[in-house]
């Protein structure tokens, strides 16, 4: 059984498949055998149509996140989708009813949804402008910015600082 942190960090691997590499955007998932690999490491059968899905919900999902587009933009990677009930000793679990070519795309818009539910708020894209990566804030005080604060909080932090000395410099020259 998948647990809810595995849904999170795959939902998270597939949102961060369109990294920016030297300024330009780079997608690892453009190339089908990568694409198939990463298919087949998240539970996906890496068939050329579940590669299409996994990439309509990607990109949809990338822009509902960034508040481009609104979550009802994913309706259609979710159309004619079900799930059945199971009744066991520990409770009542759901099982997916979707096609193995739509499977992965389908959770990953679900495990969007549980997490809206249940961190609301705490998925969210890296404050650096110039970086295309999102990250899930899990700290108590919610208040992450960067994907990486080795990587974007230190660059973001060293540019305002070199602002604020050149803005100085200018004001007492």
């Amino acid at each position: 059984m998948v647990t809810g942190r595995e849904q999170q960090d795959a939902l998270l691997e597939l949102l961060n498949t369109t990294p920016v590499v030297n300024g330009v955007v780079q997608d690892p998932l453009a190339d089908p055998d990568a694409a198939r690999s990463w298919q087949q490491a998240h539970g996906g059968i890496g068939s050329a149509a579940e590669h299409r899905h996994l990439l309509q919900a990607r990109d949809a999902l990338q822009e509902v996140v960034r508040g481009s587009r609104p979550a009802t933009s994913l309706a259609p990677i979710l159309k004619d989708v079900t799930s059945h009930p199971h009744l066991s000793s520990a409770g009542v679990s759901w099982e997916l009813d979707a096609s193995a070519e739509r499977r992965t795309a389908v959770e990953a818009v679900l495990a969007w949804s549980a997490l809206q539910e249940t961190l609301p708020g705490r998925l969210r894209p890296c404050a650096n402008p110039e970086c295309r990566l999102f990250l899930i804030d899990r700290s108590k005080t919610n208040k992450a910015r960067w994907c990486s604060m080795a990587a974007c909080g230190n660059r973001m932090k060293a540019r305002r600082h070199y602002q604020r000395a050149r803005d100085g410099a200018a004001r007492s020259g």
